[in-house]
């Protein structure tokens, strides 16, 4: 077992050291491929300390349809094991009418966003939001101005995503932000559609926010822009992405991996038993807090005297690993205080014969009662009083009971003799 933990330990390490990395793979057209907007979220990453590789797939004009037929496009899927796929579409396509997106586009892009999920189970495909442009599209009153073009951008990427199972990285959401903040700044070429060198470095920064989940504020990469003018753009990028992380679905590469677990305690023998949930899990091993383990599923322990027990489930697979635990504490007593090494404190107080207040302190909330007979079987209970830390019960069940209920991450089972 000794060695197993150490192997665990061991890769928990490469995973936090993982943490500072990314491979990126970006698959679009002119909007991509202008100022190398891939190298400059290269630089920046480096500049912060993070080691990334990054390619990218580029070609004029090109549409989601386009690249979802082009062989290129899978191989260079095929690569590498990509972290992230970067999925760009034409520039004024998902802004059209929502039945010729439903027909020309959603498809497509569903379709390599698929094949980015099939080809490497922990790789990631992340929509490019676009920009509207500089003074809309003239040929549809629906996006004839920024505004109305970039929300209908932004609408349809998000779409793309939730029909995916993907993400989005907030770019036209950010250049709205420098639009309405900071007009001075020029991020259009004359043909009000591509971007300048600020409007990519824009980019480069919200990738690196949506990527990492942190903000590139800080960095020293200026891209060739002024100092100034480069930290504003900082700035935005972090604004529009790591306040809204849940409504861009952006989750960490190195997040996917996910343990939990339920526990249910039986004071008369001691025992608890398990039920694991998990994803993106090989193996997982268990500590339960007295020294024994296990690399079985769902499963039942018993331990040999009353105390308090931290209990740990460690899993680990391709994409990552993660690691929650759980405190147990076996008490038999009634009318005194209590005070775990999580500094949780309750109190148990006899007001009489059959009535018991429960309370919690440390701004703990008390919840899920349960008062069960010695055989397992829930007893009834009548609620005098109660609010988030306290609780005044009376019970009819006499002789030993057992009072279950949870404070934060500790559940706790004490025994109390009622007469």
């Amino acid at each position: 077992m000794k060695h197993i933990l150490s192997s665990l330990f061991i890769i928990s390490i490469l995973m936090i050291q993982a943490q500072d990395s990314a491979s990126v793979l970006f698959i679009g057209n002119s909007y991509t491929y202008y100022n190398d907007m891939p190298g400059l979220f290269q630089d920046l990453s480096t500049s912060l300390g993070k080691a990334t590789y990054v390619d990218a797939k580029v070609n004029g004009g090109a549409t989601m349809q386009f690249h979802a037929d082009d062989p290129v496009s899978y191989q260079k899927m095929n690569s590498s094991n990509w972290d992230y796929v970067v999925l760009q579409a034409q520039s004024q396509e998902p802004s059209f009418p929502y039945f010729q997106v439903n027909t020309q586009t959603l498809p497509y892009a569903v379709q390599l966003a698929d094949s980015v999920h099939s080809i490497y189970d922990c790789s990631q495909a992340m929509f490019f939001m676009t920009w509207g442009r500089e003074n809309g599209d003239p040929q549809w009153d629906s996006i004839n101005t920024f505004d109305k073009m970039n929300e209908r951008l932004r609408n349809a990427y998000l779409r793309f995503a939730d029909s995916s199972e993907s993400s989005v990285s907030p770019v036209g959401v950010a250049w709205k932000y420098v639009r309405d903040n900071h007009p001075s700044i020029s991020l259009y070429t004359g043909d009000g559609s591509h971007p300048k060198p600020a409007g990519s470095y824009l980019a480069a920064c919200t990738f690196y926010a949506s990527i990492f989940h942190e903000s590139p504020e800080g960095s020293t990469f200026y891209g060739g822009l002024d100092a100034s003018t480069a930290e504003i753009l900082q700035n935005a990028a972090a604004i529009a992405v790591l306040d809204s992380i849940s409504t861009w679905k952006l989750r960490h590469h190195d997040s996917l991996a996910h343990v939990e677990f339920e526990s249910t305690v039986d004071p008369f023998s001691l025992s608890a038993s398990f039920e694991e949930s998990t994803n993106y899990i090989d193996n997982f091993v268990w500590d339960f807090g007295d020294g024994a383990s296990s690399t079985g599923s769902n499963p039942t322990h018993i331990y040999g005297q009353s105390g308090q027990y931290t209990v740990q489930l460690i899993g680990y697979g391709p994409c990552g690993n993660d690691t929650t635990s759980q405190t147990l504490i076996f008490e038999n007593t009634s009318g005194i205080g209590h005070q775990d090494g999580l500094n949780n404190t309750y109190i148990i107080k006899r007001i009489n014969e059959n009535t018991y207040e429960i309370e919690v302190s440390n701004n703990q909330t008390l919840s899920g009662l349960n008062v069960f007979n010695p055989i397992g079987q829930k007893v009834k209970y009548e609620v005098l009083s109660s609010n988030n830390s306290n609780i005044k019960i009376r019970l009819d069940q006499r002789g030993l009971c057992l009072l279950n209920f949870s404070t934060g991450s500790s559940v706790y089972s004490i025994k109390i003799m009622n007469r």
